[in-house]
Parts: structure tokens; C-alpha cells; sequence
């Protein structure tokens, strides 16, 4: 059993990272998806991604429920790819608006719960877990609110799958910074 967290900002290469890994291990692989298409243009980005991976690989949409999913999906000798841990939080930030000023997402239930689940699954499933995310500390401080919170809740939880992960990769320009581990 192992835990890999890749860590980049949007098109940096940590999703093609974790895709190269996971096909080079020769194992059966799922992807948990966390996007949702609420969109054209994302659904159009969802099904390009789905005809880009080996046609052997199943995808599970895992929008809110990610640590169900994983505890659904894991299993020795198996690869769980993630992507993504940004987009998950975004999807579990539903009804952050309405949190009074300096509020952390503690204070949105399913938010709270979900990521406890997944924080207390994460070292207990079999298999090859990684886990993409984004590392949205990197920019400008965000002018509202929401973008604040958004910010800051990407970061500590990057921090506490971090702390359990055995590897850390940074990606940037398709270019992978060992950080932890490997």
C-alpha cells in the first residue's frame, strides 16, 4: 500500500504524471474523477480525458463521495488515480458564500465530513493511491471572500495528504520536483 500526492498548477503535467506512473506499474487502474460537467466546454474537457486513457482503465465519478469511492475501488495490486483533490473541494465548497467573514470550512457539514472520511481512509486502503491536486498557493491572494476560503482550505488539505502521503511530486512545465519520498 502507498500513498503519492502530485502537486502542480492547471496544465503543468501532474495528471499525465500520474497516468505514466500508473500505466509503467503494469497494474489495473481506476481513475476517480471528481469533475462534474456542468458545462459544455467541461463536458467536452471529461470526454476528451476519458478517450485519452488505455482503453483497459475504468473511471468512477466520484464528485462529493471521494473516500467511499476509494474504499469501494482499492485493492492490492491495484492503482487508484484521483484527479482531482482541487476539484473535489471546490465541488464540497457548495453554500461557502453564505459562511460569515474570517468562517473556515469547518463550518460546511459535508465538507467537514467528507474530507475526515478521506483523511481517515487514506492510510488504511490497499493498492497504489495517487492523488492529483492543485497548488493554488502559488498566485495572487484572491479578491473575495469564497476565493480566500477556496485558497486556503486547497492549501491545508494539499497539507494533510501531504503528511500522509509517502511521496510528494511537484510538477511544473511537465517537469516532476521530488519533494517527498521516491
Amino acid at each position: 500500500m502507498s500513498i503519492e500526492l502530485i502537486l502542480g498548477g492547471a496544465r503543468s503535467g501532474k495528471s499525465r504524471l500520474a497516468e505514466t506512473r500508473a500505466a509503467a506499474s503494469g497494474a489495473p487502474v481506476v481513475v476517480i474523477a471528481t469533475a462534474e460537467a456542468l458545462d459544455g466546454e467541461m463536458a467536452e474537457r471529461i470526454r476528451r480525458h476519458r478517450a485519452e486513457r488505455p482503453a483497459g482503465w475504468r473511471t468512477v465519478e466520484a464528485p462529493r463521495a471521494l473516500a467511499a469511492a476509494l474504499r469501494a475501488e482499492a485493492a492490492p495490486e491495484r492503482w487508484l488515480i484521483v484527479d482531482c483533490l482541487t476539484l473535489w473541494l471546490a465541488n464540497l465548497l457548495d453554500g461557502a458564500e453564505r459562511l460569515p467573514p474570517g468562517a473556515d470550512a469547518d463550518a460546511l457539514p459535508q465538507l467537514k465530513a467528507e474530507r475526515d472520511a478521506l483523511l481517515a481512509a487514506l492510510p488504511t486502503l490497499p493498492g497504489h493511491v495517487v492523488l492529483v491536486a492543485n497548488e493554488v498557493g502559488l498566485g495572487l491572494v484572491p479578491d473575495t471572500p469564497l476565493g480566500r476560503l477556496f485558497r486556503d482550505e486547497a492549501g491545508r488539505l494539499n497539507q494533510r495528504v501531504a503528511a500522509l502521503a509517502d511521496t510528494v511530486t511537484f510538477v511544473a512545465a511537465g517537469l516532476p520536483l521530488a519533494l517527498k519520498g521516491g
